[in-house]
C-alpha cells in the first residue's frame, strides 16, 4: 500500500523562501517528520527569510498536530523569520495559525493571509 505524503517541503534557497505544503489528512506522525524536513532547510536560510504556508490541499489536520506546528513556527523565529505567508483558501481549516502566530512570533513577523498561492506569490514580491 502507498502512502501519500500530508506535507511537502521545498528550499528556495535564492529568494531566501521555505514553502510548505499540507495535504490531504494530516496526523501529529505527519508533521513530527515535517519538523525535522524544516528544520534540515532552516541553516540555509538568511535572516529575514520568508515562509510560506499552503493549506490549498489540506483536508484536515488533528488537534495533536498543534505541538509539531508550534516547534516549526518556534525554530523558524529562533532562525530569524521575517514574514510569514499563508494560502488558506477555506477559512475553516485555518487550524489555528493566526491564534499560534500571535503566542509564538509575537513582534517582528510579519503576516500576509491570502486566499490563492496567486495572490501569495504576488505578496512574496512586494
Amino acid at each position: 500500500m502507498t502512502v501519500s505524503p500530508v506535507f511537502k517541503v521545498q528550499l528556495d534557497a535564492p529568494r531566501n523562501l521555505i514553502h510548505i505544503w499540507y495535504l490531504g489528512n494530516v496526523t501529529a506522525t505527519g508533521m513530527a517528520a515535517c519538523v525535522k524536513e524544516v528544520e534540515r532547510c532552516l541553516p540555509v536560510l538568511r535572516p529575514g527569510f520568508t515562509v510560506l504556508t499552503d493549506l490549498s490541499g489540506l483536508e484536515s489536520m488533528t488537534l495533536d498536530c498543534a505541538p509539531h506546528l508550534t516547534r516549526i513556527m518556534d525554530l523558524s523565529k529562533s532562525h530569524g523569520i521575517g514574514t510569514a505567508v499563508r494560502v488558506i483558501p477555506d477559512q475553516t481549516k485555518d487550524i489555528g495559525f493566526n491564534i499560534l502566530s500571535i503566542i509564538h512570533y509575537r513582534r517582528g513577523v510579519k503576516i500576509v493571509t491570502c486566499a490563492t498561492l496567486a495572490e501569495a506569490e504576488r505578496a512574496l514580491v512586494t
